[in-house]
């Protein structure tokens, strides 16, 4: 293991993050680097300084009565009243119109409508698949800096083996890989770092072979950009900001064409 392989880890072994076998590799390597070693033991002169720091305040019960009791009174609502029965011309007019959302529907606004739930429901299941990832010993199945350690790990376990950039000069420390199951099957997740933030690049094999321009989205504090190139779907999702995701997309996109 190199100086920056553990550099990825350390904080994770002082936090017992990690399993048994990425452990022992870390602990293994700090043993014989006097560098690693002084920043491990940095880290854990940090972490018992904070435990014995109370950093917990608790707000007073009078500050919860003052401020309730600068709140304006609570106003009485303005209940509507019942409206009669619906008339004749009423019932008509509302068969008609459910009548036409019907023949709409024929045409295809529905599959329009279910496509983008569909859409909505892959991006909830990618996200759940990134949260898990931050779980200790989820983040990885392979680690390695090296591309051409990650990528060969992919074959046989998937249809496609996903695509895998070395990005370090570029800011973003390719950390490893591993199988994620999303909607009902298998996929590759690539895994970066920015700084202490994970990047999970999700990737699937897909149907289409046309391209699909990236597209920007946000869901549970996650940001998540997606896209979709010569026959494989992508899924960026990180806590980075959305300009540092969208740089990262860049760069990974910019280095396939060139690639190709």
């Amino acid at each position: 293991m190199t100086c920056d392989e553990a550099e990825i880890l350390i904080h994770a072994l002082a936090d017992g993050e990690l399993d048994a076998g990425h452990a022992r590799e870390v602990e293994a390597h700090v043993a014989s680097c006097p560098r690693c070693a002084s920043e491990f033991a940095a880290i854990n002169e940090m972490k018992r300084a904070l435990a014995g720091t109370d950093l917990i305040y608790k707000a007073p019960a009078a500050l919860r009565q003052r401020i309730e009791a600068e709140l304006p009174p609570a106003q009485p609502s303005n209940v509507t009243p019942l409206a009669g029965a619906p008339s004749r011309r009423s019932l008509l007019k509302g068969f008609a119109i459910g009548s036409a959302v019907s023949a709409l529907a024929a045409t295809g606004l529905v599959a329009i409508v279910l496509r983008n739930d569909d859409q909505q429901r892959i991006e909830a299941e990618i996200v759940s698949a990134h949260l898990r990832s931050l779980q200790a010993g989820h983040l990885t199945d392979v680690i390695s800096t090296d591309q051409h350690t990650v990528k060969p790990w992919f074959n046989g376990k998937l249809d496609v083996a996903p695509p895998v950039i070395d990005l370090t000069a570029q800011g973003f420390t390719l950390v490893g890989g591993r199988l994620d199951y999303v909607d009902a099957r298998a996929i590759g997740a690539v895994v970066y770092r920015r700084r202490q933030h994970v990047i999970n690049l999700f990737v699937a094999q897909t149907s289409s072979t046309e391209r699909r321009a990236e597209k920007l989205d946000t869901l549970q504090g996650f940001n998540i950009r997606s896209w979709r190139d010569r026959g494989l779907s992508y899924w960026a999702v990180s806590d980075i900001n959305v300009d540092e995701l969208n740089e990262f997309g860049e760069r990974f996109e910019r280095a396939m064409g060139g690639s190709s």
